[in-house]
């Protein structure tokens, strides 16, 4: 028995263990992502790398595991742009509503564009974090207590959102009054009328049960939920050619079953929302009520540029890459 536990532990010590943590609870879309990455990362080296995946809260804030990556001490996150655009904030591009397409598919293939994920990963290297996949998670959805078709119906409507200055002034701008909450308190704001509305891809309003508190569901498609996942540059810099060489290949893989993935999670979470909530009114706007929308979000871009050094580098590689994957030749 003894032979057996110093063979086990000599096995432990061969493993070398990678730690993921990722911005959302079992069961997400990011937990889809981290998981799937640490099943063919052990099959890809034979068991002897072990990917641990850390779901939102284990090792604290979204701020906080930024900045455990950047020590170190983990040696890959999940980091969206509303967090991550603090430390960089040229990323906070992909927090601009009507920046990419309306097609989830052009949008994929958008956020793989060699020349935009050099930028990118430029930006990210300042901060001593390796760019390793920008993807999206589905589209946000708007989640009201009244219909909305147009910027006017916004007025005076109490608008939670994520804590930052461009997602304020985002629905500033539709004439909203937009209110920065934590995540974990947004279902009890809104079952107090402390709030009017949110957004969210469908999977959070229906995994966080915002569902149950809300009476219409607004489809503009005016951004998805655009998340990147990173690596401690040191540590990815540190790997073997042939190592590196398979996460890089391993994350590829993982990104395109995502797509997929988000697209089947969201679709059948909307069907759980639609049987719990019959009543649950949904809108999807039309392009002509999208267009005012917007026309009314063009201005927040001048903020976006005005906080972001190098925002208008970003802002037009964003915009040829959606062109080239849309097959058009001009910028959206």
């Amino acid at each position: 028995m003894i032979a057996w536990l110093l063979l086990g532990c000599q096995r432990d010590r061969d493993v070398e263990v990678w730690r993921f943590a990722i911005e959302e609870t079992r069961g997400s879309v990011q937990d889809t992502f981290a998981q799937r990455f640490a099943g063919l990362v052990d099959e890809r080296t034979d068991h002897r790398v072990r990917v641990e995946v850390y779901p939102y809260g284990t090792l604290g804030t979204s701020d906080q595991t930024t900045e455990l990556l950047y020590m170190g001490s983990i040696q890959l996150a999940m980091a969206s742009p509303g967090h991550i655009g603090k430390l960089i904030p040229e990323v906070q591009a992909f927090l601009l509503h009507f920046v990419l397409s309306d097609d989830e598919e052009v949008n994929d293939l958008a956020l793989r564009d060699p020349e935009l994920l050099a930028l990118l990963d430029e930006l990210y290297a300042t901060r001593n974090f390796e760019l390793l996949s920008v993807f999206s998670e589905g589209w946000m959805v708007w989640t009201l207590d009244r219909p909305v078709r147009r910027p006017e119906d916004f007025a005076g409507l109490k608008m939670r959102v994520m804590t930052s200055p461009l997602l304020l002034a985002a629905y500033e701008a539709y004439g909203a009054s937009p209110t920065p909450l934590p995540y974990s308190e947004v279902y009890g704001a809104l079952q107090l009328s402390m709030v009017d509305g949110q957004v969210n891809p469908v999977f959070a309003i229906q995994e966080m049960s915002f569902y149950e508190v809300t009476d219409v569901m607004v489809f503009a498609r005016q951004a998805p939920f655009v998340t990147t996942a990173i690596a401690n540059h040191d540590f990815y810099a540190t790997l073997s050619p042939e190592r590196r060489a398979m996460l890089d290949e391993v994350i590829g893989e993982v990104q395109t079953e995502v797509l997929e993935a988000q697209r089947t999670r969201n679709r059948d979470d909307l069907a759980i929302i639609a049987r719990k909530r019959p009543d649950l009114e949904r809108i999807t706007l039309t392009e002509e009520e999208r267009a005012v929308f917007r026309e009314r979000s063009m201005p927040v871009r001048d903020l976006y540029l005005a906080q972001a050094p190098r925002g208008r580098e970003v802002l037009d590689a964003l915009g040829r890459a959606v062109a080239k994957a849309s097959g058009e030749g001009q910028v959206p």
